[in-house]
């Protein structure tokens, strides 16, 4: 059946009634030039493109957005999918339309952003717009890119007219809203990409009717099954459910009115996603879930909020740690609700909200509630002006160093993520992701302050850099005189920084160091872990090829100044699936096959045991001997017994790789220490944290040492990899008093 286009009618039917009858023309002109680029286009599911068109205006219309964002809601694909360009756009519409379209629209190909000249083919523009010679795996990372570049540029857009994001939501809705016409693998990973992105951006600028639907939208192509369980359960219980809060909310009306305070008592929605993700997080099934009564009231101004919440603590008994109060403290979307819980009547929890109406459009339209309160008073609202201040200095994300990949990072950890809120010396009210330390806290307060930061006292108590910041505390950085960032600092291992945005000031300040200082550090670096970890013959050539570089000594320099991490290159080794690709072998080679612990090439079903001498880990290159009678034994290819085997001997050596990853390999490591109080016990709290296990313990404390008691610990470990045993290593040097912690060349 042949889908016919929308008219214009229904829109201009659907539009806020402040319209005046200019706006009102500017809109059918702009569904008429749509229309006219749209002509012959169509959707996946057959309909005229121009459907999709009203229908991202329609939403935008019915969060009450003016006239402009409204008709760059109709000619949002205009310039990505026709020949009518942005300047004729500026010229029929003006600047300001113009603007939004411009944020909105997607990008065809890739800035030049390389890191080095081996990858400006792929990245340079392509005019042919020729995707036949890309692989499979190629051209996924090249949508990715784009998708995130485009990102990128709609967020810088968002920095100077808030209403380019609230578009390309309105946008994201209706594409998911008819995700069913693509095919599978396209919506999950658009759906992905939705609930990851789009849905907590629609929270961070506060229009939950939005978030809520994206994220039902998303679970309902991300986990079909779980989605239809839930859905199918909500309509079990609806009936009992209806009639159970219709006693509550009578209950509730009649309470408030015997009080002189009138309110409209509704039942809170359940989200399909919400209710997932409860019963995920708190491990219960859907009927214990669903045992938590919701209950909305609301009322005519701020006073009345606190009036009604006396009256219904008065009736029923409060349930401690259940009240939030976010009228005197808004969420930093603007959010502002009263919060409780009580013990209803029947024993049983009811969860109780209560805001007024103006609040209650501010939750479910956020910011773009400004519009339907203030447009046509043209008057100052410091509350919008204040958010879109804290907003932008969060979205400070001009840094050119920055890739796309690394922005969205960026966006998804220190933009939507919770947040908490600490206090400077003068009592002002710092914002930064849940999980931020010191060192986040001086660079938000000032690039400077954040490069001279060396201690910080908390709530007036001394504390690590690694301290994890808690809402209320009070944070006094503690500078030097001169001096920069550690490269330490970027360790993910030690935990110093939460923050992408710190993250990239502290690389911005390495790379400015001389380029010779950084390879000097980056070799050092390289050096010392290999060493510790006990990896010999690493071919660098190979390595840093792998790595994306041209040569080591770029390696080098990356790794000095920040751009490149040890635990990248841990984790390279550490996963390859077959240890020549970047250590040098020098093992014969034959077939494979395989056991749980390491694959023997030619020989199926081997036994195997790991050899005593050397106690070789997964990702370290391996080799195996044949033994007589008791299969082959894995030692490690730098291990002596190997190097010194005859000539004869080493006809019996064959080609080993390892085999079943969630295995687990003893492994000796040697600990240095001041002997302290307490020591072995942080040790083992800390080895217990990494869910490694302990086989083997043996301490020495050397009484010669003129200044201090030193510590040799010796510890068999049972650890998955090389990765894992770097993080374990690396977290054990950072503990009180601790030297050096390597892995010990033999059992």
């Amino acid at each position: 059946m042949k889908q016919e286009a929308i008219g214009i009618e229904q829109l201009l039917a659907s539009l806020p009634k402040y319209y005046t009858d200019e706006d009102r023309e500017t809109v059918k002109r702009a569904y008429e030039l749509a229309a006219l680029a749209h002509a012959n286009q169509k959707r996946a599911s057959g309909e005229p493109y121009i459907n999709h068109c009203v229908a991202v205006a329609g939403i935008l219309s019915d969060l009450f957005m003016s006239a402009d964002a409204v008709s760059a809601g109709l000619l949002h694909d205009v310039v990505e999918d026709s020949h009518i360009s942005l300047q004729e756009i500026r010229e029929k519409f003006g600047s300001s339309t113009a603007s939004l379209v411009d944020g909105v629209t997607k990008l065809k190909a890739l800035p030049r952003v390389s890191r080095n000249d081996q990858d400006d083919d792929f990245f340079e523009e392509d005019d042919s717009d020729d995707e036949t010679n890309l692989t499979m795996e190629q051209l996924s990372k090249r949508k990715k890119m784009l998708s995130h570049e485009t990102l990128r540029k709609t967020m810088v857009a968002m920095n100077k007219d808030v209403r380019v994001i609230i578009i390309k939501l309105a946008d994201r809705l209706h594409n998911m809203r008819t995700l069913s016409y693509t095919r599978p693998e396209k919506q999950r990973r658009i759906a992905r990409e939705t609930i990851e992105i789009y849905a907590p951006i629609a929270n961070r600028i506060g229009i939950g009717e939005m978030k809520w639907e994206l994220e039902d939208l998303s679970l309902y192509y991300l986990e079909p099954e779980k989605y239809k369980e839930i859905a199918a359960g909500l309509n079990e219980r609806r009936a009992v459910r209806t009639q159970q809060m219709e006693k509550i909310k009578k209950r509730l009306e009649e309470t408030l009115l015997d009080s002189g305070i009138k309110a409209d008592v509704s039942g809170r929605p359940k989200h399909i996603y919400s209710i997932y993700k409860k019963m995920k997080s708190k491990e219960r099934s859907f009927d214990q879930i669903m045992d938590v009564r919701g209950v909305r009231l609301l009322v005519e101004d701020k006073a009345a909020c606190y009036a009604t919440l006396g009256i219904i603590h008065s009736q029923w008994r409060p349930i401690p740690n259940e009240f939030d109060d976010y009228i005197a403290a808004p969420k930093e979307n603007m959010y502002q609700s009263l919060h409780t819980a009580v013990m209803y009547e029947d024993n049983k929890p009811l969860e109780v909200q209560i805001r007024t109406h103006e609040m209650h459009q501010h939750a479910e339209r956020g910011i773009a509630a400004h519009w339907r309160y203030k447009e046509g008073t043209r008057q100052r609202d410091q509350q919008y002006e204040e958010f879109l201040s804290a907003l932008r200095n969060q979205l400070d994300i001009k840094n050119e160093d920055m890739n796309a990949d690394e922005f969205v990072e960026t966006m998804k950890n220190d933009v939507f993520d919770e947040h908490v809120y600490v206090f400077t010396p003068k009592g002002d009210i710092i914002d930064l992701p849940k999980g931020s330390t010191p060192i986040d806290f001086a660079y938000h307060v000032h690039t400077d302050v954040g490069h001279r930061c060396r201690g910080a006292k908390i709530n007036g108590k001394l504390e690590p850099l690694n301290y994890v910041l808690k809402t209320g505390d009070r944070v006094v950085i503690l500078t030097t005189k001169q001096g920069g960032p550690s490269r330490d600092w970027l360790n993910p291992s030690i935990g110093l920084v939460k923050t992408q945005r710190a993250r990239a000031k502290i690389r911005v300040w390495l790379k400015k160091q001389a380029r010779d200082h950084n390879l000097t550090q980056g070799r050092q670096m390289l050096e010392r872990e290999f060493h510790r970890l006990g990896l010999d013959e690493v071919n660098l050539e190979n390595l840093s090829h792998q790595l994306e570089y041209r040569n080591p000594d770029d390696m080098f320099v990356a790794l000095g100044c920040g751009d490149l991490s040890l635990s990248r290159i841990v984790t390279l080794i550490s996963d390859q699936k077959t240890p020549d690709d970047v250590i040098e072998t020098s093992a014969p080679k034959s077939e494979t096959s395989s056991s749980d612990a390491v694959a023997v090439r030619g020989l199926r079903g081997l036994l195997t045991q790991m050899a005593k001498c050397c106690n070789p880990t997964a990702g370290d290159p391996i080799v195996g001997y044949i033994t007589r009678g008791r299969g082959a034994t894995i030692h490690r290819e730098d291990c002596p017994n190997i190097l010194r085997a005859s000539t004869n001997e080493k006809e019996r050596l064959v080609r080993v790789s390892w085999g079943d990853a969630s295995k687990t390999y003893p492994v000796p490591i040697r600990i240095t220490a001041f002997d302290r109080q307490g020591l072995m016990g942080d040790i083992s709290n800390l080895l217990n944290n990494e869910g490694v296990n302990i086989t083997d313990v043996n301490v020495r404390v050397n009484h010669d040492s003129l200044k201090a008691d030193i510590a040799n610990i010796r510890l068999i470990v049972e650890v998955r990899d090389i990765s894992q045993l770097s993080r374990v290593l690396n977290r054990i040097e950072n503990l009180s008093n601790v030297l050096e912690a390597q892995r010990s060349r033999a059992g």
